[in-house]
């Protein structure tokens, strides 16, 4: 078989009206995409496999809003080149001729192709790839009874990208989880590893009622399956680690809970404080204006007690003077002295008006003085409510201040952070009652197929691979572990019941995440430089997201790599490959200075001032913005 059959990818682009585009280049050999978390990384490998047929939806990030087209160039390893074009939402799909980073204008060379697989009709994505790799026309077996499917290039999509959930799952590269799929999957590897396909098995086919009725009930419970299968995988990316999404969530609700109550409490007895401040100095503010208004009428008051002891005192003197000054005609009706008849025509005593008027005059005078204390204390008290006053506004302003820019923003926050992480204990909840769904389901499939009352020699051999090509195989991937330096390596089998690699004597999936996320590199890797060496067909091209988590989050001693150069020889390996094989490697930490001065190489740095944000480009903020923001 000639070594120019397979893929090499070249470009990943998404378009959109007033959207600056987001590309991304690739070239032969290694690729290496790292940086920061949440920089679009992982959602690079995603669009990747949306783009070679996954199924929608794809993750609606919110970088990807106003963005509606995708662009994916490739070419074969003979240099032909051509662009896919696919809608955000998912569809069929337009090949154009050529490398494009722009949707080509109309009259193109184009061709449609649909997105479900066909083998009758070559006008599908599926079979316009596999053309282009030569595996076109193969078929998998399907199941125990020998029946097969025609390949499809999603069969090979998961042996090329593996994700950062499968790359650390506790299952067989070869498992995607589901076990009606299991039986393809593997006869799928045993395909590359061959390049014998199972086009020559004769399937032995139900026969009587009986059987008519146990395949029925198993298509429907592949329906079943299929449907939760695909709702388990919008609620989630790694069912497997449920359990422990749920108990996590748990525990950080009730820690936000407790915050949320201190929080609430501290909020509550702030607004009581501010409440009770707010009637104090209302009722302050109120009985220092009644004073004023007190003052004023007193003020008045005093006015009139004094012009009424003015007129008293007049009356006082007056008749003081006519006591002194004697005869004198009556100053009351005028008569002379002579004809003064005070029994009968002149009322008048003065002595006795005198003596009101004095009378008069002390008790106004009485008057005056207790309304004098009363005005002093009025006073002393208005000048009490002028020093408190102030004091009382000091403290609402400063409640109210720690109220709207303290307790109450982090109150909004924590309720906000609370009804996010009830959502999505739902969620999960929900996801968890759907894989226990899976698995019960799953079961009573097994039981059903298991049931058959075939003979037990009239059954089809579940086509496992010889022993000499698993040991080669095992043998391929050992050279690779030794080539990374990986711990105790030196015995690597192929373990055909568990359909997974054993190393050192431990079962592949029996180590930490960090270990099991290098070894199924190592398998993915490991296959395609056998094919490679023994000319079997292969794509040619392998995605891998996050194999170096052991340098990042090991999970204990046994899971660390960080005092190993594992990293640096895992890098040189990959570097050192041939240009008729492509590896593009998606990780958080930083490679080697050697590797990240390479330029396939690119770092997302989630800063907009230094080096690429991340995979979708940062908006500038309207002028006005920035003016607004530079005067703060």
């Amino acid at each position: 078989m000639t070594a120019q059959l397979g893929l090499r990818l070249r470009h990943l682009v998404f378009l959109g009206p007033n959207r600056p585009p987001a590309s991304l280049e690739f070239g032969p050999g290694l690729n290496v995409i790292y940086g920061a978390s949440d920089t679009g990384k992982s959602f690079v490998v995603e669009a990747v496999d949306f783009m070679l047929g996954g199924k929608p939806p794809l993750r609606d990030i919110p970088e990807r809003i106003g963005y509606d087209r995708i662009l994916l160039g490739l070419e074969t390893l003979a240099g032909e080149q051509f662009t896919l074009l696919r809608s955000v939402d998912g569809g069929a799909f337009r090949s154009y001729a050529g490398l494009h980073f722009s949707v080509p204008a109309d009259g193109a060379e184009v061709v449609e192709l649909a997105d479900i697989h066909n083998e009758k009709n070559a006008n599908n994505l599926s079979m316009f790839l596999l053309q282009k790799c030569a595996l076109d026309g193969k078929r998998v077996r399907k199941n125990k009874l020998g029946e097969t499917n025609s390949l499809s290039f999603r069969n090979l999509a998961r042996l090329l990208i593996v994700n950062e959930t499968e790359i650390i799952s506790q299952r067989s590269p070869l498992s995607d989880g589901n076990p009606t799929a299991d039986t393809p999957n593997f006869a799928t590897f045993k395909l590359l590893l061959t390049g014998v396909d199972d086009s020559a098995l004769v399937a032995n086919k139900p026969k009587g009622p009986e059987e008519q009725s146990r395949e029925a009930q198993l298509e429907l419970l592949d329906q079943m399956l299929d449907e939760h299968r695909d709702r388990l995988s919008e609620l989630t990316r790694d069912p497997d680690d449920l359990e422990n999404q749920l108990q996590r969530l748990e525990k950080t609700l009730s820690q936000h809970s407790d915050q949320l109550a201190t929080t609430d409490a501290q909020y509550r007895g702030l607004m009581d404080r501010r409440r009770e401040l707010r009637k104090r100095l209302e009722e302050g503010k109120d009985r220092r204006a009644e004073i004023d208004a007190l003052l004023e009428r007193f003020d008045l008051l005093d006015r009139h007690y004094v012009s009424d002891m003015s007129r008293l005192r007049g009356l006082e003197e007056g008749g003081t003077l006519f006591e002194v000054l004697g005869q004198a005609p009556c100053p009351l009706c005028g008569a002379e002295p002579a004809a003064h008849r005070r029994d009968a025509d002149c009322d008048g005593n003065v002595e006795a008006v005198v003596a009101a008027a004095r009378s008069e005059i002390a008790k106004i005078e009485l008057l005056r003085t207790e309304l004098a204390d009363t005005v002093t204390n009025l006073r002393r008290e208005g000048v009490s409510f002028d020093r408190r006053l102030p004091k009382v506004e000091d403290e609402v302003r400063s409640v109210s201040a720690d109220i709207e820019q303290m307790v109450s923003p982090q109150l909004t926050r924590l309720r906000a952070n609370y009804a996010g992480l009830a959502d999505k204990r739902g969620e999960v909840r929900e996801a968890l009652a759907i894989y226990r769904s899976i698995k019960d389901t799953e079961d009573r499939r097994l039981k059903i197929e298991n049931s058959s009352d075939e003979p037990k020699d009239a059954a089809v051999s579940e086509g496992d691979v010889s022993s000499a090509i698993a040991e080669a195989f095992a043998l391929q991937v050992e050279t690779v572990l030794k080539a990374w330096h990986f711990p105790e390596a030196d015995r690597v089998f192929f373990d055909a019941k568990r359909r997974d690699l054993v190393i050192a004597g431990k079962l592949r999936t029996a180590r930490g995440k960090g270990l099991r996320a290098i070894t199924h590199a190592a398998f993915t890797i490991g296959l395609l430089q056998f094919c490679k060496a023994r000319q079997t067909p292969h794509p040619s091209f392998v995605i891998l997201d996050t194999p170096l988590r052991a340098y990042r989050e090991p999970e204990g001693l046994e899971d660390d790599l960080t005092g190993t150069d594992l990293n640096v020889q895992f890098y040189d390996y990959l570097a050192a490959l041939g240009a008729d094989r492509q590896v593009i490697i998606v990780e958080n930490s930083d490679p080697p200075a050697a590797i990240a001065a390479r330029p396939q190489v690119t770092m997302f740095s989630r800063n907009p001032h230094s080096g690429r944000y991340g995979f979708f480009p940062t908006v500038e903020p309207p002028k006005e913005i920035e003016a607004a923001e530079a005067l703060q």
